[in-house]
C-alpha cells in the first residue's frame, strides 16, 4: 500500500471532480511544478490508486431517458456458470454496469433505455434470455447527484 500526503489526498480530490484537470493547472493550483505535479500522478497510477479516467457522457442527451437498477437472480436449474452469465450480459449494449452482489440477487445491473416500453423490450428480449436468468427486480432512476466518495 502506498503512502498518502496531504498534497497527494488534494489533487486526488480535484481529480475526482475533474479528470481533464491538466498536470500544470493542478501544480499551479496546488504549488507544484507541472512536472512535479505529473510525477505525483504518474506514481498514484502506477501504485493502482488511479485505475483510469473515464468519460461520462450524458445518456439522456443522447436519447436514453430511463435508467432502470436491475437486480437478477440467477436460476438454479440447469446451474449455469456465473462467466457465461457475465460474458452473455456484458455482450448488451444497454447494459451499462454489471456488478456481482452479495445479498437478495447475485447481479445488480444498470440498464439504459430510451424510454419505458424500450427497457421492456430490453428486458423481455435480451435479459431474460439470457443462460440462467430468473428472477428480476427493476428500480426506475428518479435523480442522481455523483459523490466523489472517501479519499480521506
Amino acid at each position: 500500500m502506498i503512502e498518502l500526503d496531504e498534497l497527494d489526498h488534494k489533487l486526488l480530490r480535484a481529480l475526482a471532480q475533474d479528470a481533464t484537470q491538466s498536470a500544470g493547472a493542478l501544480g499551479r493550483r496546488f504549488g507544484l511544478s507541472q512536472p512535479a505535479t505529473w510525477r505525483r500522478i504518474r506514481r498514484l497510477e502506477e501504485a493502482g490508486v488511479i485505475k483510469g479516467r473515464r468519460l461520462r457522457l450524458n445518456a439522456e442527451a443522447l436519447g436514453f431517458g430511463v435508467t432502470v437498477f436491475l437486480g437478477v437472480k440467477l436460476a438454479r436449474k440447469g446451474r449455469v456458470s456465473l462467466e457465461d452469465f457475465e460474458r452473455a450480459v456484458s455482450a448488451i449494449p444497454e447494459v451499462q454496469t454489471v456488478e456481482h452482489v452479495l445479498g437478495l440477487y447475485d447481479y445488480r445491473l444498470r440498464v439504459v433505455a430510451r424510454d419505458l416500453s424500450d427497457f421492456e423490450r430490453i428486458l423481455r428480449r435480451r435479459i431474460m434470455t439470457l443462460p440462467g436468468a430468473g428472477e428480476v427486480e427493476a428500480n426506475v432512476l428518479l435523480s442522481e447527484e455523483r459523490l466523489p466518495g472517501p479519499i480521506g
